[in-house]
């Protein structure tokens, strides 16, 4: 029988695709993760089942769409009812591990904005009967990754088992923001790490005036990305001492806003040399055209996590520091694949390079994430390195979603998957005519008037975006409109292409219903 595989799975938070070398991106220094790809499998064409963090991570944890999971945008939490893949392979034999960022559950504490209300003149169930679930997610154990439970490790908090990890150490938050596990660590490092966050405490530098963006007084050395490769170093160390196979989830915040690239990485890139996307300031969506007027008349706070507008310059920092985030991780990256090969780990280990979205980055003049399904947010990386040399070293153009990450690593490690499972192996199967992304929002935010429900379609030629309660959808060619400048969804010469791909949107969304539970008996 072959050797089962160990493997390291990386994902970083916030990532597009074209923000690496090995993707074409000749600015930002990334020798690494470009290293992976030059000897595995590159996937040009790969989309995330939700541009959401929660919900991706989720998708991706189950193989499944999020409206399936339940996991539907952030504040809704896995629910422990589901499988995860790595269940499969902890009762398969697997030592399992997660080090870095988990989201899985919310971590923030902040009241979501759409909770049931009771209403007048009507009897109000009794708690247990206001939600479609009777067991709505809202126990104490999805309580696990909040920042203020966090006095205490999380692994001492659980039952030893985390998702089908056991051995968890999580940074919840992002930039020099981040918790958890790593906080507790760091303080312990430093009494006085408190002094060191935020941007009140930060190193004066005049250079940079983006939104979200400070120079951080905390060392390298003391910053999350190191902290994540120090503690993957030693859980690796331990693993070469047992002859059991592992799966390790090595997990970044960064790059994720706010933009804080600590030491060297803080002006490694000079935002003079970045290069603003081809269609900055040039949507004509109604929420770009909102979101560049609130620009305008500074009635954006800009401060959140929703979308925003920004000017040129500020454009220029944010993917500046952007870019130094990512060359620190890539570093860290090196860090932990020179530890496997010291420890003789390394030709038995598939390592495994994603993220969980993207992020606008200055097109269409907007910074981060949410409801527009531009490529940039919904188009990911995608690294498969095998050393056992079972997959050829390629770039794969083939369709392909976060859905299918978890049947890809089941396949290879030679485990059956569950029923339900809607992901497919992507060496072995042929590719679906279209991927299918999901979004629904809690919130409004500039341009909307209310909480959005959006359904993207990808095929090989188009993109086509649907969404309740507005009066404006979205298609492109994005063969011969790659920027998606061009919105024919309402032009004339168009309604057989719209119709055709309406019908292959409905086919498609049909062969994504649920197939779970199992029928115990034939009716």
């Amino acid at each position: 029988m072959r050797k089962r595989p160990n493997f390291l799975f990386i994902i970083t938070d916030q990532h597009r695709a074209d923000h690496l070398g090995c993707y074409g991106n000749n600015i930002v220094r990334t020798p690494n993760i470009d290293g992976l790809a030059s000897k595995g499998t590159r996937f040009d064409r790969f989309y995330v089942a939700n541009p959401i963090c929660m919900p991706n991570r989720a998708s991706i944890m189950t193989g499944r769409m999020c409206s399936v999971h339940g996991a539907r945008h952030n504040g809704i939490p896995l629910s422990r009812d589901h499988t995860t893949f790595v269940e499969l392979l902890r009762d398969a034999g697997y030592r399992t591990g997660l080090i870095g960022k988990s989201h899985l559950q919310s971590f923030t504490g902040l009241p979501a904005s759409n909770q049931f209300k009771p209403a007048e003149g009507k009897h109000v169930p009794s708690k247990h009967l206001r939600d479609a679930y009777k067991e709505n997610r809202q126990s104490a154990y999805y309580d696990n990754e909040l920042i203020s439970k966090w006095v205490r490790p999380l692994s001492e908090r659980i039952d030893g088992d985390f998702y089908g990890f056991e051995h968890v150490e999580v940074a919840a938050d992002h930039a020099d923001r981040a918790s958890g596990d790593y906080l507790l660590w760091a303080k312990q490092q430093d009494p006085n790490f408190a002094s060191l966050v935020g941007p009140e405490n930060a190193l004066l530098d005049n250079r940079i005036n983006a939104p979200q963006a400070w120079r951080t007084a905390v060392p390298e050395e003391l910053y999350s990305t190191s902290w994540i490769a120090n503690q993957s170093e030693q859980w690796l160390s331990e693993r070469a001492k047992d002859d059991a196979p592992f799966f390790l989830q090595m997990s970044f915040p960064d790059p994720h806003h706010p933009f804080t690239p600590p030491g060297k990485y803080w002006d490694m890139y000079d935002p003079a040399d970045m290069k603003l996307p081809a269609s900055f300031s040039k949507g004509k969506l109604p929420p770009v055209l909102a979101m560049q007027e609130a620009l305008k008349t500074g009635t954006d706070a800009r401060d959140n996590q929703n979308p925003f507008a920004v000017t040129e310059d500020e454009a220029r920092e944010i993917i500046a520091l952007t870019f130094g985030m990512i060359t620190m991780i890539d570093d860290a990256i090196g860090r932990v694949m020179k530890q496997l090969d010291a420890l003789g780990l390394a030709e038995d280990t598939v390592v495994i390079f994603t993220s969980d979205h993207g992020d606008y980055m200055g097109d269409h003049g907007l910074m981060l994430k949410l409801l527009l399904h531009y490529l940039s947010i919904i188009r990911v990386p995608f690294v498969w390195h095998d050393p056992t040399g079972m997959v050829a070293q390629q770039t794969n153009a083939s369709l392909a979603s976060s859905i299918d990450i978890s049947a890809t690593i089941l396949e290879r490690a030679g485990i059956q998957p569950f029923n339900g499972l809607q992901g497919r192996d992507l060496f072995s199967t042929e590719p679906p005519e279209a991927i299918i992304v999901e979004e629904d929002s809690q919130r409004t935010m500039t341009g909307f008037d209310r909480p959005q429900r959006v359904r993207t379609m990808v095929t090989d030629r188009y993109r086509m975006s649907l969404r309740e309660g507005e009066d404006w959808s979205e298609l492109y060619d994005l063969e011969n409109d790659p920027l998606e400048m061009e919105n024919l969804f309402d032009q004339s010469g168009h309604d057989a292409t719209r119709k055709s791909l309406t019908e292959l949107m409905l086919r498609r969304t049909i062969a994504l219903q649920d197939r779970a539970p199992l029928p115990a008996y034939r009716a």
